[in-house]
This record gives C-alpha cells, structure tokens and sequence, in this order.
C-alpha cells in the first residue's frame, strides 16, 4: 500500500475519471469515443485504485459475481437494442425521427450540440461501455491478484 498523499489522490480523481469516462461514452457519435473508449478511461481510473491501495482492499468492492453480472447486462441490451428493429433489417435505427431522439442530421453534418440527432447509437454505446467497463475490470482485478497469490472469489 502507498503513501497516505497517495491514496488521497486517488480517492480525489476517481470521481473525475468515472464522470470523463461517462462523457466520451455519452459523447461517442459527437465525438471520437464511444462504449470501448470510455469503458478503458474508467477502467483506467480502477487501476490507479488498484495501484493506490491494493488488490485485497479492492477486492472487497469489486466483486465477480457484481462484475459477471454488469457484463451480462450490456451484452443483453446491445443484442435487445440490434434485435429490436427487426421488422426492418438488423440494426435498425428504429429512434431516429422519434420524439425524444431527433431527426436525421443534414447531409452538412449534424450541429454539435444537438446531443439527440443519433437514435439508439447512445444506448448501444452505454451497451458497450457498460460490457467493456466490467469485462477489463474483472481482467485487471484477476490479474492483480493471481499476482498477488490472492483467489479471485472466497
């Protein structure tokens, strides 16, 4: 375990790299991002807890079965979110021109700020934030401890 100043630190940036992570998930048909992006900026933010503290302390907020089951749950609304405008084709974009996402953006490009131009493109990025975020997670923290001689679940 490191240095008091250390571990500070680190409980200080944590909420900053999750909030950054979420932005680029968010952001990600605006902006260079998406769902993997943002899920290895969180995950990043992990690992500096990993580092801070140690592989024991953060075994006890993250747990494999809380992890296996995040995983699951955007692997299951990705495929619900493609399924879901099966009438039409695989993929469809079955939000677009809804009420609450917006129209189509014009053939000049989509104004930055308009956020709600994308249909469902947000929700697969959430999808696959949400997978990444728990997959890379449970990768590390394995690694942590097989490192450390520490078994995964007791």
């Amino acid at each position: 375990m490191l240095s008091k100043i250390v571990r500070t630190a680190a409980n200080q940036l944590i909420l900053f790299i999750l909030i950054f992570g979420l932005y680029v998930i968010a952001h990600g048909h605006l902006t260079p991002g998406g769902g993997f992006q943002g899920g290895a900026v969180v995950v990043s933010g992990i690992v500096m807890l990993l580092v801070a503290f140690n592989a024991k302390e953060l075994k006890k907020s993250l747990r494999e079965r809380v992890l296996s089951v995040m995983e699951s749950t955007g692997a299951l609304i990705f495929a619900a979110l493609a399924f879901a405008g099966l009438g039409t084709v695989f993929f469809y974009n079955f939000l677009v021109r809804s009420p609450i996402f917006g129209d189509i953006p014009s053939p000049l490009g989509s104004n930055p700020g308009n956020f709600w131009t994308a249909g469902f493109i947000p929700l697969m990025n959430f999808a696959v934030g949400l997978k990444v975020i728990a997959g890379l997670s449970a990768v590390v923290l394995a690694l942590a401890l097989f490192a450390s001689g520490e078994e995964m679940e007791e």
